[in-house]
Order: structure tokens, then sequence, then C-alpha cells
């Protein structure tokens, strides 16, 4: 297991809160993150799946981050531009994946997970670009939890959110973010 992998992998299994916001402000302080990046197409859904499990979700923790890592590695830097698909709002939906155990030849669990994806790209895609990574990562945690709740019948917590990266983002849309300060 790489660094970054045990790193994050620590992080989140001492974590103990129920938001999942909390969480990524956690992970998204952890050295290898940066302002943008693919990074950030593992940390959504590993704040989301520790949320999910402090929250009362049945699943293995351990096994489950491993899985949405293996998983989110696959996805590039860039998705959201050149695949029209943004990486936060995948993880998103891997969350969803993970923990309903989908697969291609899934039911239910597997337009669950579709739904999720959907869900974020909807939000993200509403704000409109350039892409921030740190801003899309807060719709699809914002998505991801009122999802939990109706469809998973788990309840993470959500506290108003407020960007303190825009002073880093040189690309930053400012008023049109809803987590501008």
């Amino acid at each position: 297991m790489k660094d970054e992998q045990m790193t994050l992998m620590n992080a989140c299994l001492q974590h103990t809160s129920r938001n999942p916001m909390a969480i990524l402000r956690t992970l998204m302080a952890l050295p290898f993150c940066h302002m943008h990046g693919p990074e950030h197409h593992t940390l959504v859904g590993a704040a989301l799946l520790t949320a999910y499990k402090n929250s009362g979700g049945e699943i293995d923790l351990p096994s489950a981050l491993e899985e949405l890592h293996a998983r989110a590695q696959k996805v590039p830097g860039g998705a959201c531009g050149y695949w029209g698909a943004c990486g936060a709002a995948i993880s998103s939906g891997m969350f969803v994946s993970i923990v309903t155990g989908a697969t291609p030849l899934g039911g239910r669990e597997w337009g669950l997970c579709n739904l999720m994806t959907s869900a974020s790209l909807r939000a993200i895609g509403s704000v409109g670009g350039p892409r921030c990574c740190k801003r899309n990562s807060a719709l699809a945690i914002t998505q991801a939890v009122q999802f939990a709740k109706e469809h998973l019948g788990v309840d993470m917590e959500l506290e108003p959110i407020h960007c303190a990266h825009s002073d880093q983002n040189g690309q930053c849309i400012g008023a049109r973010c809803p987590f501008h300060p």
C-alpha cells in the first residue's frame, strides 16, 4: 500500500465524525492534496464512506476504502472537462456502489449508484466552470448526504459549507460559487 493511501486510510479509520465535509476537510489538509487534482476522486468517496460508517451504515470500512481507492485511481485528472463527468461526482457514485454492492448486472443498486452520480453531476454542472475540485467535492458531498438519507436510510450530518480555498484558486468563480465567503 502506497504511503498516500496508508495516510488516507489511517485518517479515515481514526475519524469519528458523522459529517463528511468535516472528514473531507481533514483529508484535504493532508500533504499530498493539492488545490486541484485527481486525489479528490478518492477523497470524496472516502469521506462519504467514513461518515456513512460513523452514522450507523453497515460496511467493512477498511475494505470499502481499499475498493474505493482502486476504483478512483482509474478516473484521470481532467475528466470533468475531457469526459464530461467530474471525478468528485463519480466518487459519490462509487460510494453508493460500494455500500449497496452494485455490479454491472445489479438491479436497484445499479440504478442507485447511477442516480447518485447524476445528482452530483447536475449540481456541479448547474454552477458551471471552470473547474474547482474543492467546490465540486463539496457539491458532490452535499448531494450524497441527501441521497443517503432518502435512499439508504442513513442520516449523516452536514453543516453550512464555506470556502477557505478561494485565495488559492486562480480560476475561482467568486460569487457564482455557492460556498464563496
